[in-house]
């Protein structure tokens, strides 16, 4: 797949970023078809895509409807047919045992940095996990704290009202399910001010991450079994 394909994927960071697909593809099988699937906290809707392309049905939804970007995108690929656009809360999802695959990137820490509550992480978690069907999967990448640098880079560059994931707490925001499987990536590619940076520096961050602490990362990507 090409960057412009990536990109419309995984919206920034790709090199980074990009890396949950070959994950979640290797313990996810989407060939078929045969799957209902729900992203949440689309904005440009690329999981859909990503789901759509293999003809499953998906639910596009963000805290508001996904707009015009995600139609865009999704006509681009001609995969329209097999989506639709919802607003949906993912601290109240209106869904029970509905999904066989729910999927997002990049929305726990939002969440509970904008209720001011650590325990929202858990509460957005359960939800996925009531949406999903017996044996559903959760396929998840987020933000993580990662070292004190990061903390510092966000601070003065980035969001700064966003509760970062701990790796220490992933068995308590994924108590609910019974099987939790992740990796962890990335170290430089968030320092880039722009997606040229963020990917030389992504690139460098493949070289380097088997080597260095997994607390050291401030990407998470996994699957979870119900």
């Amino acid at each position: 797949m090409d960057i412009n394909g990536k990109r419309d994927l995984i919206g920034w960071d790709i090199v980074n970023w990009f890396k949950a697909i070959p994950y979640w593809e290797k313990r996810v099988s989407l060939v078929n078809g045969d799957k209902n699937c729900l992203e949440l906290g689309a904005s440009n809707g690329g999981l859909s895509l990503w789901m759509a392309k293999h003809n499953n049905q998906v639910i596009c939804s963000d805290l508001t409807k996904p707009g015009k970007e995600a139609l865009n995108i999704h006509a681009k690929y001609d995969c329209r047919k097999n989506i639709s656009y919802e607003a949906v809360d993912a601290t109240h999802i209106p869904y029970k045992e509905q999904f066989d695959i729910v999927a997002f990137k990049s929305i726990v820490g939002g969440i509970a940095g904008f209720y001011g509550d650590n325990s929202y992480k858990y509460k957005t978690l359960h939800e996925m996990y009531e949406a999903l069907k017996p044996g559903g999967k959760l396929l998840f990448a987020e933000n993580l704290k990662g070292t004190t640098f990061h903390a510092w880079l966000r601070k003065h560059f980035g969001t700064k009202d966003w509760n970062y994931l701990r790796l220490d707490e992933m068995s308590t925001v994924f108590a609910d399910f019974k099987n939790v499987n992740y990796t962890t990536v990335g170290f430089f590619g968030c320092l880039g001010r722009n997606e040229k940076q963020r990917n030389f520096l992504g690139k460098i961050d493949t070289l380097i991450e088997k080597i260095i602490p997994k607390s050291f990362h401030y990407i998470v990507i996994g699957v979870a079994e119900k």
